[in-house]
């Protein structure tokens, strides 16, 4: 079983620095429009594992389809290190950029692949 830990991550430039803590046990590998372009392998916590450090005033918007989720993204580097939204249950939720964390092997990660092109 993964161990829970808490992670330092944030955008390429880092005006955008988060904490959040997870156990990485589930990376989803989505196949939808925006992770497929963005490159985005996320992990979901609630808002209460999570917290904004820095980037809050900056933070630009972006939203489709539903308009469920908010990715946003840090608009000097436009890196999206994680997104906002509403969990399929209505349950709020964070999206993390696994791939904004600091210190994280992306080759010792079991990806979980995700038909996201269906929803």
């Amino acid at each position: 079983m993964p161990e829970m830990k808490t992670y330092g991550g944030g955008c390429h430039c880092g005006r955008v620095r988060f904490e959040a803590a997870t156990d990485l046990a589930q990376i989803l590998s989505c196949n939808c429009s925006i992770c497929t372009k963005r490159g985005l392998l996320p992990t979901f916590v609630s808002p209460q594992r999570f917290k904004l450090l820095s980037g809050q005033d900056v933070l630009a918007d972006y939203q489709f389809a539903k308009k469920n989720i908010h990715h946003l993204f840090c608009p000097d580097c436009g890196v999206e290190s994680f997104a906002r939204g509403t969990a399929p249950d209505g349950s709020e939720m964070v999206a993390i950029n696994v791939r904004c964390l600091d210190d994280v092997d992306l080759a010792a990660l079991t990806l979980t692949p995700i038909d996201g092109k269906r929803f």
